[in-house]
């Protein structure tokens, strides 16, 4: 009869999967929104393209999900408990946002679930600061430069096809948007199905007693993560798509791919670097700085601030809800 350990082990990998799945509907809208909102592609098309290519770019590295398993709580301190309290504690925030269409972060919700657990299991002193100032880094600075990024290049391209008749203009950016829309959704999957791949390999780390060189992620779990997440794009999320493709401001081609390319350069870049940003903080900012090239009230800010409530209260939210599930799975079973 399996032992405890590994019935545990194989709970938190079908956990994990789930949470990428969820990750993967909850998130569609970061890579097709636009495409959706300009009409350039039909929503199931765009949902399929995204999926494909959400598996495609989480095979392409592993440096977000080293930064997430082991620089946010240390691998001697990372439970199996530990483990399962902050996949349920992000599972339960996700969905919660996308029940009321809100484009939160699912990246964050399992950041600071990690964090809540690991505080309750060993106390503050367990928390590695090296990697949640990576994670407050992309937290701060990836939606500032989406913002700024996409209104720059809008400006751009305004300026150059100023001449340009407006058919004509649309005409070529439908096309081009295909491609954007692929690139955000190659990088999305680069940066995002690492998370939960980082999450399974510190319940493989804490089961087999990995440290130093011998932690990394094995290919099956690559392979899995990233085709949970590609399944879970496949079946879409219908309502944060309207959230964010419909009703944060009205799109044209130029504006979404505009928006498209500065939001994927970002998150690829923080891909290599190591440093787990949230896709709908950078392409939500990066729709709203394509808005404001028109003007500032193009924008509607009453939708970007319900957006912006639901990154702030992510954060204590997920750090509590991490702490009270381990606390109540720890009463219930003893375990630690």
């Amino acid at each position: 009869m399996p032992d405890l350990a590994l019935l545990m082990l194989i709970l938190i990998i079908v956990i994990g999967l789930i949470f990428d799945f969820i990750n993967g509907f909850h998130d569609t809208a970061n890579a097709i929104a636009t495409a959706v909102g300009t009409r350039v592609l039909k929503p199931g098309v765009a949902v399929l393209m995204a999926g494909v290519l959400n598996v495609v770019g989480a095979l392409t590295g592993t440096a977000v999900a080293t930064t997430i398993g082991k620089g946010i709580v240390p691998p001697t301190v990372a439970t199996q408990l530990l483990v399962i309290a902050a996949l349920l504690a992000a599972i339960i925030w996700d969905l919660v946002t996308w029940r009321f269409g809100i484009p939160s972060s699912s990246s964050h919700a399992l950041i600071f679930s990690i964090v809540g657990a690991g505080v309750a299991a060993a106390g503050w002193q367990s928390i590695g600061f090296g990697g949640l100032t990576k994670t407050f880094q992309g937290l701060i600075f990836s939606p500032l430069l989406g913002l700024l990024g996409a209104f720059l290049l809008m400006v751009l391209l305004l300026w150059v096809f100023a001449r340009m008749r407006p058919q004509l203009v649309t005409r070529i950016f439908g096309r081009l948007q295909i491609l954007s829309a692929a690139w955000v959704a190659f990088s999305h999957g680069g940066n995002d199905a690492q998370k939960t791949m980082g999450v399974m390999t510190m319940a493989l780390a804490s089961y087999y007693g990995w440290t130093g060189s011998q932690w990394s992620v094995p290919l099956w779990v690559i392979l899995a993560a990233a085709t949970a997440m590609g399944m879970g794009t496949c079946i879409g999320g219908w309502r944060i798509i309207r959230t964010m493709g419909l009703k944060v401001v009205e799109l044209r081609p130029i504006n979404g791919f505009a928006a498209e390319t500065a939001a994927a350069t970002i998150i690829e870049i923080a891909s290599r670097l190591g440093i787990p940003v949230s896709t709908t903080h950078v392409i939500s900012s990066a729709i709203m700085g394509v808005g404001a090239t028109k003007r500032l009230s193009a924008v509607r800010w009453g939708i970007a601030g319900r957006i912006i409530v639901a990154w702030v209260l992510t954060i204590p939210v997920c750090v509590v809800l991490g702490w009270a599930i381990y606390l109540l799975l720890h009463l219930a079973t003893g375990i630690r």
